[in-house]
């Protein structure tokens, strides 16, 4: 039953292109400024340490960012197909038939995993297939690293978003959410300014949005192609938000990994407690 339903969802998904338009504006909005304002822009403020490879570890490092803001959006487009189930009153009919409450809840998570993992991916080919203009491909390790980060962080942000969308009761809040989602995820992750010349509330900010931690562990895989990340300052990394640092403590890459493991745990049991309380209307 659960398998059905998640293809129905899937099916509903992919069917509605305004959705997947809206899953990936934050992506759109992040590559458009970064080739048209930003990319001359940090590439210049990098030369003096990769020389001729500036561009190809800047491309790699704006990539990162954008792999890790495309999970966060892909995720809450995969559950707007939950808050039209409740706006045109789906919900309601599925509840009165033998499906299980649990059997529905978890197809739309795992849709939300799936597709999030999917247009992530999706995401991944094309930034490589930028990045390889001025420079190379992921090499296999590096890719299955990518890969695992990339569904960590899938996962991390669709129990952040269940959690949230719970609140959401119809369309129109939805897609405000989403939309504004879509416009600010480039700064959460660091990536229309670069984190050190943020305010230090904003840095704290930042520090606390788990999909930032999924963009520090991807950024240093994928620039580790150009450079080993050992021979870059540090404060060139932590200015680029390639690492972070917290009351003077460089945060470690399983720090990094336990915040979103912790945030996946979390989330999810903060959702099922929501959903498992929450009253039936009549």
């Amino acid at each position: 039953m659960v398998i059905s339903l998640v293809k129905r969802n899937l099916k509903c998904y992919f069917r509605d292109k305004a959705s997947v338009f809206f899953s990936m504006l934050g992506v759109i909005i992040i590559i458009s400024l970064y080739l048209l304002f930003l990319g001359n822009l940090i590439k210049s403020s990098s030369e003096a340490i990769a020389g001729e490879s500036a561009r190809f570890l800047m491309d790699s490092w704006i990539m990162g960012g954008v792999i890790a803001a495309s999970t966060i959006t892909t995720t809450l487009g995969a559950f707007g197909i939950m808050v039209q189930d409740q706006q045109t009153k789906i919900m309601r009919d599925f509840k009165s038939s033998p499906i299980k409450r649990w059997q529905l809840v978890l197809s739309y998570v795992i849709s939300s995993m799936l597709i999030g993992a999917f247009m992530s991916i999706f995401t991944l080919v094309l930034a490589e297939a930028y990045i390889s203009i001025d420079g190379n491909l992921l090499s296999f390790t590096a890719f299955l690293k990518v890969l695992g980060y990339m569904l960590l962080s899938v996962t991390a942000s669709s129990a952040i978003v269940f959690f949230f969308i719970n609140f959401v009761k119809s369309n129109n809040a939805y897609s405000a959410v989403a939309t504004v989602v879509g416009t600010i995820v480039g700064f959460l992750t660091g990536v229309y300014i670069p984190i050190g010349d943020l305010p230090a509330g904003i840095q704290t900010v930042i520090k606390f949005f788990p999909p930032s931690h999924a963009a520090v562990l991807l950024r240093q895989v994928m620039m580790n192609e150009v450079i080993p990340i050992g021979n870059l300052p540090m404060e060139f990394k932590l200015f680029l938000g390639v690492n972070l640092e917290v009351n003077g403590v460089v945060l470690s890459n399983m720090f990094h990994i336990m915040v979103l493991v912790l945030t996946a745990i979390v989330f999810f049991a903060l959702s099922l407690l929501v959903v498992s309380t929450r009253k039936e209307k009549e």
